[in-house]
Protein backbone atom coordinates (compact mmCIF):
# COMPACT_ATOMS: atom_id res chain seq x y z
CA UNK A 1 0.00 0.00 0.00
CA UNK A 2 1.13 3.51 -0.85
CA UNK A 3 1.11 4.95 2.70
CA UNK A 4 2.61 2.21 4.50
CA UNK A 5 1.59 0.45 7.21
CA UNK A 6 1.28 3.18 9.73
CA UNK A 7 -2.63 3.50 9.95
CA UNK A 8 -3.26 -0.13 10.68
CA UNK A 9 -0.58 0.12 13.37
CA UNK A 10 -2.12 2.81 14.59
CA UNK A 11 -5.72 1.62 15.04
CA UNK A 12 -4.18 -1.41 16.43
CA UNK A 13 -2.58 0.25 19.30
CA UNK A 14 -5.11 2.73 19.37
CA UNK A 15 -7.90 0.02 20.05
CA UNK A 16 -5.71 -2.61 22.09
CA UNK A 17 -5.04 -0.27 24.62
CA UNK A 18 -8.61 1.46 24.72
CA UNK A 19 -10.10 -2.00 24.92
CA UNK A 20 -7.97 -2.48 28.31
CA UNK A 21 -9.13 0.46 30.17
CA UNK A 22 -12.41 0.11 28.66
CA UNK A 23 -12.52 -3.95 30.54
CA UNK A 24 -11.04 -2.22 33.59
CA UNK A 25 -13.62 0.66 33.86
CA UNK A 26 -16.69 -1.60 32.42
CA UNK A 27 -16.37 -4.47 35.43
CA UNK A 28 -15.62 -1.49 37.82
CA UNK A 29 -18.68 0.54 36.13
CA UNK A 30 -21.44 -2.89 36.30
CA UNK A 31 -20.03 -3.76 39.50
CA UNK A 32 -20.84 -0.04 41.53
CA UNK A 33 -24.29 0.28 38.95
CA UNK A 34 -25.68 -3.20 40.20
CA UNK A 35 -25.39 -2.23 43.60
CA UNK A 36 -27.20 0.92 43.31
CA UNK A 37 -31.46 1.49 43.75
CA UNK A 38 -33.09 0.69 41.33
CA UNK A 39 -33.99 4.82 40.64
CA UNK A 40 -30.62 5.65 41.20
CA UNK A 41 -29.48 2.98 38.58
CA UNK A 42 -31.34 3.83 35.65
CA UNK A 43 -30.24 7.26 35.76
CA UNK A 44 -26.53 6.05 36.10
CA UNK A 45 -26.92 3.65 33.54
CA UNK A 46 -28.76 6.11 31.32
CA UNK A 47 -25.64 8.40 31.76
CA UNK A 48 -22.96 5.36 30.79
CA UNK A 49 -24.92 4.45 28.25
CA UNK A 50 -25.00 7.90 26.73
CA UNK A 51 -22.26 7.66 24.11
CA UNK A 52 -23.28 4.72 22.77
CA UNK A 53 -26.61 6.83 21.00
CA UNK A 54 -24.87 10.14 20.81
CA UNK A 55 -23.51 10.81 17.00
CA UNK A 56 -19.57 10.48 16.87
CA UNK A 57 -19.34 14.13 16.05
CA UNK A 58 -21.56 15.37 19.24
CA UNK A 59 -18.78 13.24 21.46
CA UNK A 60 -16.03 14.64 20.11
CA UNK A 61 -17.31 18.59 20.36
CA UNK A 62 -17.51 17.62 23.93
CA UNK A 63 -14.49 15.75 24.48
CA UNK A 64 -12.92 18.83 22.89
CA UNK A 65 -14.30 21.00 25.41
CA UNK A 66 -13.04 18.84 27.93
CA UNK A 67 -9.78 18.51 26.86
CA UNK A 68 -9.07 21.48 25.03
CA UNK A 69 -5.87 23.80 25.86
CA UNK A 70 -8.23 26.57 27.17
CA UNK A 71 -10.22 24.40 29.24
CA UNK A 72 -9.35 24.13 32.92
CA UNK A 73 -8.13 20.10 32.63
CA UNK A 74 -6.45 20.79 29.33
CA UNK A 75 -4.64 23.15 30.91
CA UNK A 76 -3.52 21.65 33.96
CA UNK A 77 -2.46 18.33 31.73
CA UNK A 78 -0.80 20.79 30.01
CA UNK A 79 1.69 21.76 32.79
CA UNK A 80 2.72 17.85 32.74
CA UNK A 81 3.29 18.11 29.27
CA UNK A 82 0.56 16.10 28.35
CA UNK A 83 -1.35 17.10 25.30
CA UNK A 84 -4.83 15.49 23.93
CA UNK A 85 -5.91 17.43 21.33
CA UNK A 86 -4.54 16.40 18.00
CA UNK A 87 -2.33 13.62 19.41
CA UNK A 88 -2.27 10.01 19.45
CA UNK A 89 -3.66 10.25 23.24
CA UNK A 90 -6.84 11.82 22.05
CA UNK A 91 -7.57 8.79 19.68
CA UNK A 92 -7.23 6.83 22.58
CA UNK A 93 -9.62 8.75 24.55
CA UNK A 94 -12.06 8.82 21.48
CA UNK A 95 -11.92 5.02 21.26
CA UNK A 96 -12.53 4.07 25.19
CA UNK A 97 -15.40 6.72 25.06
CA UNK A 98 -17.09 5.23 22.22
CA UNK A 99 -16.65 1.28 23.57
CA UNK A 100 -16.62 1.86 26.81
CA UNK A 101 -20.43 1.70 26.65
CA UNK A 102 -20.54 -2.02 24.70
CA UNK A 103 -18.31 -3.09 27.27
CA UNK A 104 -20.39 -2.06 30.22
CA UNK A 105 -23.45 -2.66 29.22
CA UNK A 106 -22.48 -6.60 28.06
CA UNK A 107 -20.67 -6.47 31.72
CA UNK A 108 -23.65 -5.57 33.76
CA UNK A 109 -26.05 -8.01 31.86
CA UNK A 110 -24.12 -11.23 32.82
CA UNK A 111 -23.71 -9.75 36.04
CA UNK A 112 -27.62 -9.39 36.16
CA UNK A 113 -28.09 -12.88 35.12
CA UNK A 114 -25.95 -14.80 37.25
CA UNK A 115 -27.24 -17.37 39.51
CA UNK A 116 -27.69 -14.79 42.55
CA UNK A 117 -27.89 -18.40 45.06
CA UNK A 118 -23.78 -18.81 44.25
CA UNK A 119 -23.14 -15.50 45.27
CA UNK A 120 -25.78 -16.03 48.90
CA UNK A 121 -23.78 -19.32 49.02
CA UNK A 122 -20.41 -17.47 49.31
CA UNK A 123 -21.70 -14.98 51.79
CA UNK A 124 -22.62 -18.18 53.93
CA UNK A 125 -19.18 -19.08 53.74
CA UNK A 126 -18.15 -16.30 55.17
CA UNK A 127 -16.49 -15.00 52.04
CA UNK A 128 -15.79 -11.47 51.71
CA UNK A 129 -17.00 -9.36 49.35
CA UNK A 130 -14.07 -8.54 47.28
CA UNK A 131 -13.59 -12.46 46.70
CA UNK A 132 -16.93 -13.31 45.46
CA UNK A 133 -16.72 -10.65 42.97
CA UNK A 134 -13.55 -11.21 41.82
CA UNK A 135 -13.26 -15.29 42.76
CA UNK A 136 -17.11 -16.27 41.66
CA UNK A 137 -18.69 -13.30 39.69
CA UNK A 138 -15.93 -12.97 37.39
CA UNK A 139 -14.89 -16.20 36.39
CA UNK A 140 -18.64 -17.44 35.65
CA UNK A 141 -19.73 -14.30 33.69
CA UNK A 142 -16.58 -14.30 31.95
CA UNK A 143 -18.16 -15.84 28.55
CA UNK A 144 -20.18 -12.13 28.71
CA UNK A 145 -16.90 -10.03 29.69
CA UNK A 146 -15.20 -11.26 26.78
CA UNK A 147 -18.05 -10.91 24.60
CA UNK A 148 -18.04 -7.12 25.55
CA UNK A 149 -13.96 -7.13 24.82
CA UNK A 150 -14.75 -8.20 21.62
CA UNK A 151 -17.84 -6.03 21.13
CA UNK A 152 -15.26 -3.01 22.45
CA UNK A 153 -12.72 -3.66 20.38
CA UNK A 154 -14.31 -3.71 17.38
CA UNK A 155 -16.34 -0.39 18.68
CA UNK A 156 -12.76 0.95 19.04
CA UNK A 157 -10.66 -0.21 15.67
CA UNK A 158 -13.55 1.26 13.95
CA UNK A 159 -14.26 4.81 15.53
CA UNK A 160 -14.07 7.93 12.84
CA UNK A 161 -16.40 11.44 14.37
CA UNK A 162 -14.70 11.71 17.31
CA UNK A 163 -11.34 10.47 16.84
CA UNK A 164 -11.18 12.77 13.05
CA UNK A 165 -12.79 16.00 15.83
CA UNK A 166 -10.04 15.31 19.13
CA UNK A 167 -7.12 14.00 17.08
CA UNK A 168 -7.14 15.35 13.47
CA UNK A 169 -6.28 12.89 10.82
CA UNK A 170 -2.54 13.51 11.20
CA UNK A 171 -0.55 10.84 8.66
CA UNK A 172 1.53 8.31 10.72
CA UNK A 173 0.78 10.19 14.10
CA UNK A 174 -3.24 10.22 14.51
CA UNK A 175 -4.52 8.66 10.75
CA UNK A 176 -5.60 5.60 11.73
CA UNK A 177 -7.92 2.79 9.13
CA UNK A 178 -10.86 4.66 8.60
CA UNK A 179 -9.68 7.88 8.92
CA UNK A 180 -7.43 7.09 5.94
CA UNK A 181 -10.45 5.43 4.21
CA UNK A 182 -11.97 8.83 3.92
CA UNK A 183 -8.57 10.58 2.68
CA UNK A 184 -8.38 8.40 0.19
CA UNK A 185 -12.33 8.39 -0.93
CA UNK A 186 -12.32 12.44 -0.64
CA UNK A 187 -9.56 12.27 -2.97
CA UNK A 188 -11.18 9.90 -5.57
CA UNK A 189 -8.34 7.03 -4.68
CA UNK A 190 -11.27 4.46 -5.08
CA UNK A 191 -8.32 1.40 -4.85
CA UNK A 192 -6.52 2.46 -1.64
CA UNK A 193 -9.65 2.53 -0.17
CA UNK A 194 -10.95 -0.08 -0.85
CA UNK A 195 -7.92 -2.08 0.33
CA UNK A 196 -8.00 -0.50 3.60
CA UNK A 197 -11.65 -1.45 3.41
CA UNK A 198 -11.24 -5.04 3.09
CA UNK A 199 -8.10 -4.62 5.68
CA UNK A 200 -10.89 -3.30 8.20
CA UNK A 201 -13.70 -6.00 7.04
CA UNK A 202 -11.42 -8.63 7.68
CA UNK A 203 -10.00 -7.69 11.28
CA UNK A 204 -13.80 -6.77 12.26
CA UNK A 205 -14.82 -10.95 11.04
CA UNK A 206 -11.74 -12.01 12.64
CA UNK A 207 -12.80 -10.97 15.92
CA UNK A 208 -16.07 -11.85 15.61
CA UNK A 209 -14.90 -15.40 14.75
CA UNK A 210 -12.62 -15.82 17.11
CA UNK A 211 -15.46 -14.26 19.84
CA UNK A 212 -17.88 -17.54 18.89
CA UNK A 213 -15.25 -20.06 18.30
CA UNK A 214 -14.41 -19.00 21.95
CA UNK A 215 -17.90 -18.89 23.46
CA UNK A 216 -18.58 -22.13 21.77
CA UNK A 217 -15.36 -23.77 23.78
CA UNK A 218 -16.95 -22.38 26.84
CA UNK A 219 -19.94 -23.86 26.34
CA UNK A 220 -18.90 -26.65 25.66
CA UNK A 221 -16.81 -26.89 28.88
CA UNK A 222 -19.75 -25.64 30.58
CA UNK A 223 -21.87 -28.50 29.47
CA UNK A 224 -19.57 -30.69 30.32
CA UNK A 225 -18.73 -30.37 33.67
Amino acid sequence: MAEGYSPLLISLKTALLATAVTVVLGIQAARLVIRLPEKAQWLTDGILTLPLVLPPTVIGFFLLMIFGKNSPLGQALLQFGIRVVFSWSGAVVAAIVVSFPLMYRTTKAAFEQMDQNLIDAGRTLGLSERYIFWQIRVPVCFPGIGAGMVLAFARAIGEFGATLMIAGNIPGKTQTVPLIIYTATAAGDMRLAMQWVAVIVAISLLSIGGMNIWLARQGRKTGGA
